[in-house]
């Protein structure tokens, strides 16, 4: 009881901080990351392993504890207030039991106040195509899935589908009917769950991830076959993206999908976010459009010269990573310390400048 009160005075530290995560461990003070840098709550005591364990019990769903024993980690979503819910992962560390929690805000908040690019939005409006959100870890692909599906969910009668692992952002239905699906307790897996949208009358699917060239496979059918698909990959660029894509598939089936993709593929959003200079996170971005020119170098294994289609090609929406950098060193948002870290190309950002 001790240990579940102390979570809860942890994670109400994060929401007043302004903070986006919080990790517990043993033998150290929790920490939490403010503005992209993680401190450490010294005037907590260094857990133990007994207190991280009880922790993650305490907000662990009955049943699944077994799974944790059994496979070493946890992923879960977990409501602390009516209005404030974190996406956790609990994990072990030599032996003992250590948590990451990120927060996933209440609101889901529009493209300008997410400074993201009003064209975004163009992609909301398609009937089909798949359109992919890349970028590291913790540089807000989830928040942007979010407010694309959210903007869908304003303008559109549709019947959206999500795919989660876990469930994060929750959807108020507006113009849509929505029904939120999360992997181990409403479907077996991703891939059996997108394969079932194609008997559920679905207009609109949202994976939360694409893990297996299983899952891949199924979203890009499911957008070849009349719908409107939108996932995330742990990938740098577009031109990245799509090897990773490909090269997910034996080699017998690359050429196939390679025509598929080429097809079906509607854009590809990459996205960082960097340190503000004057406090917070700004968001640099890539825009990949498929136009005919980005779908022969897909379809003829071409996909090196990708990056410079993107560079000359700003006239039709697309934006180039290195430019947009550039910029936003210009306007003083960035540091050049900070945009050179996250540059495509040091060369090409060092000319826009």
């Amino acid at each position: 009881m001790m240990a579940h009160k102390r979570l809860q005075e942890l994670l109400d530290v994060v929401v007043a901080q302004g903070g986006s995560d919080l990790h517990i461990f043993a033998g150290g003070v929790p920490m939490i990351r403010v503005s992209g840098a993680l401190i450490p709550l010294t005037r907590y005591p260094a857990l133990t392993s007994e207190e991280t364990e009880e922790m993650l019990k305490s907000i662990v769903p009955d049943g699944h504890w077994e799974g944790f024993a059994k496979n070493q980690s946890i992923d879960l979503s977990y409501a602390h207030q009516a209005d404030t819910r974190f996406r956790v992962n609990g994990y072990r560390v030599q032996g003992t039991t250590a948590i990451a929690m990120r927060l996933i805000p209440h609101a889901i908040r529009t493209f300008t106040e997410l400074n993201l690019p009003p064209i975004l939005d163009v992609f909301t409006q398609r009937e089909q195509g798949f359109f992919i959100v890349v970028g590291p870890v913790g540089h807000g692909k989830s928040t942007t899935l979010a407010t694309m599906i959210d903007r869908i969910n304003d303008t559109r009668a549709e019947h959206i589908v999500t795919i989660e692992d876990p469930v994060e952002y929750l959807f108020t239905p507006k113009k849509s009917l929505i029904h939120q699906r999360e992997v181990y307790i409403d479907a077996p897996d991703f891939r059996s769950a997108l394969q079932s949208t194609f008997r559920e009358d679905v207009d609109v699917i949202m994976v939360g991830e694409m893990r297996d060239y299983e899952t891949i496979s199924a979203a890009v059918t499911a957008a070849e076959t009349g719908h409107l698909v939108f996932s995330t990959l742990h990938t740098n660029n577009a031109a990245q993206t799509i090897d990773r894509i490909i090269d997910m598939f034996p080699a017998e089936q690359q050429a196939q999908v390679r025509v598929q993709l080429s097809g079906s593929l509607a854009g590809i959003f990459s996205q960082r976010l960097i340190p503000r200079v004057s406090g917070g996170l700004i968001p640099a971005y890539e825009l990949l459009i498929n136009n005919n020119a980005i779908s022969t170098l897909i379809r003829d294994a071409q996909t090196h010269e990708i990056s410079s289609v993107i560079q000359t090609s700003s006239q039709e929406g697309m934006i180039d990573m290195d430019r947009m950098l550039a910029d936003l060193v210009r306007r003083g948002e960035v540091t050049v310390e900070h945009a050179y870290e996250h540059a495509m190309d040091p060369k090409t950002f060092e000319h826009y400048l």
